[in-house]
């Protein structure tokens, strides 16, 4: 025990000098001025309460760790957990899913219509990552700049050129393809973590530039759409305030105003574009691509000793998971009218990626669930300042119990018998 103190002194100090700054101080406006506030007594005690057990832990760690290996968390059943993760029964549960939501939003209030287009957006970019990731096995952490790069291409064009949304969602997710397909040139030689960080600083390059561009796209002051530009029905806005000579839904049909339209009709574009995903991704997963992405996840140098080329297989991954983010971030702008470079930042890529780890790798079902976890967590407003550690934990938590993800994908197998 006794060579465990001094580890265990350093790191409970180095616990209380990190946590107090980061959860104890906090700054706020005063006038003009900034005042720095000190902790509140249940703070005090958390950071106490977490430096005592960090010291008790790192005391006593060469008794409890052979302890805690005999330890065995309770998971899901091998057969149901076998059953879940048939493709037969994911698929009967995502029509199930699908069934479903096409008839909740008009039963459903404003406010939980609106964040299930939120949570339908995380799941198509989740789908597109995961052919990426999940699929053909390339870790890319800048995700987020295909995204930005959909929701600008849509507002440049519907702000200088006029251009209505459903002209400019297929160029939307055109021009993010083709910044995916530069995008794989350079990484064709790297893997893991390099072309970990080499997707990163892409993803802050996009951001960076987004920023500093003020003559085309204003800077951190982002690019507002104007309401005819905005997703129409047949040429009907469901907008209040459009141009004269521009028909309206309410007024067509004659009725009254009601934003709730507005809010179903985006919804429904949504699970809309979430289905033509789904389909498109079932059908690329049988196609030949679909099993280069896998072997190219398993073994490159095997896949290149079956002719394979990894370089046309990486592009095609990198290129239509741009394609699908793209066509997210353009429906994102439609949906909020407004792009600044602050909603494309690091922590929406760590949040996609945390989507599909969740859900489990390939997996498209669980990739559905997962989003709906995240956003549901992400929309705790009394838990926002502790969001990134709730994801931390979250995370850790399933790297522990089951490392597979939630769902994830059943891969075909063959067993020799005996």
């Amino acid at each position: 025990m006794s060579k465990n103190l001094k580890s265990a002194i350093f790191s409970a100090l180095l616990v209380l000098i990190i946590s107090y700054p980061v959860l104890g101080l906090k700054l706020s406006t005063v006038g003009i001025s900034l005042k720095v506030e000190g902790a509140t007594a249940f703070e005090l005690w958390c950071i106490g309460t977490a430096t005592v057990l960090i010291f008790i832990w790192q005391l006593l760690r060469d008794r409890i760790m052979p302890a805690w290996a005999r330890v065995s968390l309770p998971g899901i059943p091998s057969q149901a957990s076998n059953f879940l993760t048939l493709p037969s029964t994911q698929r009967w549960v995502i029509l199930g899913l699908i069934a479903f939501a096409l008839i909740w939003p008009f039963f459903a209030s404003r406010g939980a219509v609106d964040i299930a287009t939120l949570i339908l957006i995380y799941v198509m970019l989740g789908l597109g990552l995961n052919i990426v990731v999940g699929l053909a096995g390339l870790l890319d952490l800048g995700y987020v700049g295909f995204y930005a790069v959909g929701a600008y291409s849509y507002a440049i064009l519907a702000h200088y050129f006029g251009l209505g949304f459903w002209i400019c969602l297929p160029l939307a997710g055109m021009m993010a393809a083709l910044f995916g397909f530069l995008l794989g040139f350079p990484v064709l030689r790297l893997r893991g973590d390099y072309l970990a960080i080499v997707t990163l600083g892409f993803g802050e390059i996009i951001r960076i530039l987004l920023r500093n561009m003020t003559e085309y796209t204003g800077g951190p002051n982002g690019i507002s759409i104007a309401n005819e530009n905005k997703p129409t029905l047949f040429g009907l806005s469901f907008e209040r305030r459009v141009p004269a000579d521009m028909p309206t839904f309410h007024g067509f049909f004659d009725i009254a105003y009601n934003s709730q339209y507005k809010v179903i009709f985006l919804y429904l574009i949504a699970l809309l574009l979430v289905l033509l995903t789904l389909f498109l991704v079932n059908r690329l997963l049988r196609m030949p691509i679909g099993r280069a992405w896998e072997a190219l996840r398993e073994d490159e140098i095997a896949c290149r000793a079956l002719g394979l080329n990894p370089t046309v297989i990486k592009l095609s991954a990198f290129t239509i998971g741009a394609s699908l983010a793209g066509f997210a971030g353009s429906f994102f702008a439609a949906r909020q009218g407004l792009v600044t470079p602050e909603s494309f930042t690091f922590i929406e890529s760590a949040m996609i990626l945390a989507i599909v780890v969740l859900g489990g790798m390939g997996s498209q079902l669980g990739v559905i669930l997962a989003a709906v976890v995240m956003v549901m967590l992400q929309e705790m407003r009394e838990l926002s300042e502790y969001r990134m550690l709730i994801f931390g934990l979250v995370m850790i938590f399933m790297m522990v119990w089951r490392p597979q993800g939630l769902l994830p994908m059943q891969r075909p197998h063959l067993e020799l018998k005996r």
